[in-house]
């Protein structure tokens, strides 16, 4: 059975995967370098888990149990050997996706993912010694919450990997979609294409960002607007993902100039309290 599973980066999506790989009984290594985030992100998930008991979602033997099993380390060097999963969810980089990937590598998980949300698998493999191993696990935020897995498949992922994946999906209780290798795969090229148009419509005037996203809502049931979907997201992740897909695919994905505008600002969403919403200090 499928038992110890690292994390590597504790922004949100590490974090939110750190926290349902603990409550599926995985012993997790949460990898994080930076000295603040780090704790900031064990603290709050053990605010989570605090309030999933208060709201009768778990014991609280099933929470401090599940708090029990998640440890935070600063390096990969604090990791032993074989673990049975390692999933990256650093920053949309290229270049920084493909270096955290090959020092993973080097110890020999029996699954190797990437939770990218658009970048293709075949550029993350490269230079890795064994790209038969890689696959790509893109979970969706809030992770607790979000009962969608997208497993991505590269034309070098080998069938093994896949049905780990899939054992994985089956264990963490998500409910997975299996889809070829591009870039934005299928959920991101078609979230995103939405969302960019939504601050196109911004931008041009034609509503406000609360009658976009209600509009959204009423109109085609979507749970959340595409705004505050972005906002949720990150305003700095969306860009990044952007010009991933502009670069793949031209300037039907070119973000537009208040995305980039509002990202310079620091005006990112959710996690900084402002972006095309105003948001409440979490």
């Amino acid at each position: 059975m499928l038992e110890r599973f690292v994390v590597i980066g504790a922004g949100t999506m590490g974090a939110g995967i750190a926290y349902v790989a603990a409550g599926a009984g995985y012993v997790v290594s949460l990898v994080e370098p930076d000295p603040d985030r780090g704790p900031a992100a064990v603290a709050g998930l053990r605010d989570l888990w605090a309030k999933a008991v208060t709201r009768g979602k778990l014991s609280q033997l099933e929470a401090d149990g599940a708090a029990g099993r998640l440890h935070l380390v600063r390096s990969l060097d604090e990791v032993a050997p074989d673990p049975s999963v390692i999933v990256e969810a650093v920053p949309e980089r290229l270049e920084l996706k493909r270096s955290v990937l090959a020092a993973a590598a080097a110890l020999k998980p029996a699954l190797l993912a990437t939770n990218t949300s658009s970048i293709a698998i075949s550029s993350l493999a490269e230079g890795l010694p064994d790209p038969s191993v890689l696959c790509g696990l893109h979970f969706f935020n809030p992770v607790f919450a979000m009962p969608l897995l997208e497993i991505v498949l590269a034309d070098d992922t080998s069938a093994d990997a896949r049905e780990r994946a899939l054992i994985v999906a089956d264990r963490l209780g998500k409910d997975p979609v299996v889809v070829r290798d591009m870039p934005g795969f299928a959920t991101s090229r078609l979230g995103v294409m939405l969302g960019l148009e939504a601050i196109r419509m911004l931008e041009d005037g034609v509503a406000s960002a609360a009658d976009i996203d209600k509009a959204m809502k009423l109109g085609y049931k979507h749970p959340m607007g595409p705004l505050e979907l972005t906002d949720v997201v990150g305003l700095d992740v969306r860009l990044d993902i952007a010009r991933t897909l502009q670069a793949a695919y031209g300037d039907r994905f070119a973000p537009p100039q208040l995305l980039i505008d509002m990202v310079a600002a620091g005006k990112l969403g959710k996690k900084t309290g402002e972006g095309f919403h105003t948001w409440p200090a979490s």
